[in-house]
């Protein structure tokens, strides 16, 4: 009882956490061209002596691929969930079609955003299910699901298996299959493709958990026929997979340390440059 008191403590503390206000209405903003915009935002998680973020300035306009690299910790993470907000900036604005987030329906908002986080989650649900998860308005869309799969690469495990996408995952139930940690990340790829109409796609390290053997070319070579005319967003510690982006950010203890595209960044022989040559030398 003592111990099951502990979780219960848990779920009280979450439950007793401040929800922001929903005071935005609006779906639309005046100036799509603009695309997705940070003007010196900066934001200090609670009880916090340091700034997560602090002055970032950024622009990524439909079409364009931005990739962020940094250490753990330097904040790629959070500038993503002020994105989503699931956090509010402290300082500075994000804006969207030229319209701040503050102003937009949160729904409106999210469905616009297609993300999967590197902590991801691993329902137990039918493997459908999981996939349809990306979009609760279409979570039984078998087709939605499939193509979702062939976009995320999840398709031909998931075909090889008895009961295919209605296959349960996970031990709660009978019958469960676990997968392995490359497969999840491939079923949590694939959810972030299930919101068709979003017109940002986010990926947080999507090939942290995945083996030698699955082809990370092949998974961000689907991504960008995938995300054609999308403002696309992509965290990564591996820089073969940066380098193709447009504009790449280094973010140093939440600041912007270097700006540019990667042959720019390596003539700068700065930050970026040293970690490339670091990371390839281990390839050599």
């Amino acid at each position: 009882m003592y111990e099951d008191n502990l979780y219960l403590s848990n779920l009280y503390e979450y439950l007793e956490q401040p929800v922001p206000k929903r005071i935005g209405n609006l779906s639309s903003g005046p100036t799509p061209e603009r695309g997705l915009e940070f003007e010196d935002v900066s934001f200090t998680y609670a009880g916090a002596s340091q700034k997560a973020l602090n002055g970032v300035n950024l622009q990524i306009k439909p079409g364009e691929s931005l990739a962020l690299v940094g250490e753990n910790g330097s904040g790629k993470t959070t500038l993503i969930k002020l994105l989503t907000r699931l956090y509010e900036p402290t300082e500075g604005r994000i804006l969207l079609d030229g319209l701040d987030l503050k102003e937009w329906d949160v729904e409106a908002l999210r469905k616009r955003v297609g993300v999967i986080f590197q902590d991801f989650g691993r329902y137990q649900f039918t493997v459908g299910e999981n996939i349809g998860a990306g979009d609760v308005r279409h979570i039984d869309d078998k087709q939605r699901w499939k193509k979702a799969a062939t976009t995320g690469l999840a398709a031909p495990f998931i075909e090889d298996m008895p009961d295919g996408y209605e296959t349960q995952l996970g031990r709660w139930f009978q019958g469960g299959r676990e997968l392995s940690g490359g497969q999840w990340q491939k079923v949590a790829l694939s959810r972030a493709f299930m919101r068709s109409d979003a017109d940002i796609l986010v990926l947080d390290e999507p090939t942290a958990a995945m083996d030698a053997s699955s082809s990370e070319a092949e998974v961000f070579e689907h991504f960008r026929t995938a995300s054609n005319n999308k403002m696309t967003i992509l965290i990564s510690h591996r820089f073969s997979t940066v380098r193709a982006a447009a504009q790449i950010i280094v973010i140093h203890q939440g600041k912007i340390l270097e700006r540019g595209n990667h042959e720019s960044l390596l003539a700068e022989d700065g930050q970026y440059a040293h970690l490339f040559k670091l990371q390839a030398r281990g390839y050599q």
